[in-house]
């Protein structure tokens, strides 16, 4: 059975960020974009790498990618829930459309920009659609006019998926499937509306063995962190209290940290799992 949960964003970093598994990115990206956008191949702009993560140099585990034709791709997984997430997600686009931007470049050379959100809670209120498009559209007429065609953001809403293996019937329940129900799967055991799926039955196998020592670690303090904060954040809205929820999650982040130290945990894993900075671990050791 697979153990390891890819909605985590270590392990969708390395599932996906990987430049020996980008055929798995191109798959995911073709099951939500439209036709238009399909790509072939894609270059990595910031692969997954160990040694960068332990290092603090990969704070945030989006994936940035460019497509063959030009266009751009910034695709996210967010696991904790976050209900500003729309401003994090335009921040995010912007951001990757001023970086295509270098010295002498005119604006006419930037390139549309395509940024995927995937997120494991509700996030679209009213709305039970599991995948949901915005483009720029001209309010008078309600219709696209190409004129601002360089913007356009996906939200996928796992928790609004409730299709059985029956009913999938894309590439696109395929990969909710996969990443909603992995802990069920294994390389013997896929129902046959996946094993269809080449891209589906490659990631379950690489899903089995992902993770050497250092990053098993480090995933199972992601998983510890987000469990005790996702604990003090459901206690503290049952009492209705703002600020139970930042004390609850500070108190869980130091908890852990004291915890590793004592484990004998390098201080940069710890930064990274826990969100504390350095200084703020180190006063532990006085």
């Amino acid at each position: 059975m697979c153990r390891i949960n890819p909605r985590v964003d270590f392990a969708f970093k390395k599932l996906f960020g990987s430049e020996e598994k980008k055929d798995l990115l191109i798959s995911l990206i073709n099951a939500i974009v439209s036709k238009e956008e399909q790509v072939v191949e894609i270059e990595l702009r910031n692969p997954y790498n160990l040694a960068a993560y332990q290092a603090g140099k990969m704070p945030v585990l989006d994936i940035k990618a460019k497509g063959e034709n030009g266009r751009w791709f910034n695709v996210e997984m967010q696991i904790s829930e976050d209900y500003h997430f729309d401003k994090r997600a335009i921040y995010y686009w912007a951001k990757l459309v001023t970086e295509q931007l270098s010295e002498g470049m005119m604006f006419k050379e930037l390139k549309k920009t395509i940024s995927i959100n995937i997120l494991d809670f509700n996030f679209i209120p009213d709305n039970q659609e599991l995948h949901n498009l915005y483009k720029i559209i001209n309010v008078a007429t309600g219709k696209d006019d190409k004129l601002h065609d360089i913007f356009e953001l996906h939200y996928i809403e796992l928790k609004k998926f409730t299709k059985s293996y029956q009913q999938i019937s894309s590439a696109l329940d395929r990969w909710v499937t996969f990443l909603t129900k992995v802990d069920k799967l294994g390389k013997n055991h896929v129902p046959k509306e996946l094993v269809e799926d080449w891209a589906i039955v490659k990631a379950i196998e690489a899903v089995d063995r992902m993770f050497e020592e250092d990053e098993r670690l480090i995933y199972e303090v992601r998983m510890q962190a987000l469990a005790e904060v996702g604990s003090k954040i459901a206690s503290a809205e049952e009492r209705g209290m703002e600020r139970g929820i930042a004390q609850g999650m500070d108190k869980a982040a130091r908890a852990i940290a004291l915890n590793l130290l004592k484990a004998g945990t390098a201080i940069d894993i710890i930064t990274q799992a826990t969100g504390l900075s350095k200084s703020e671990i180190e006063q532990f050791m006085l």
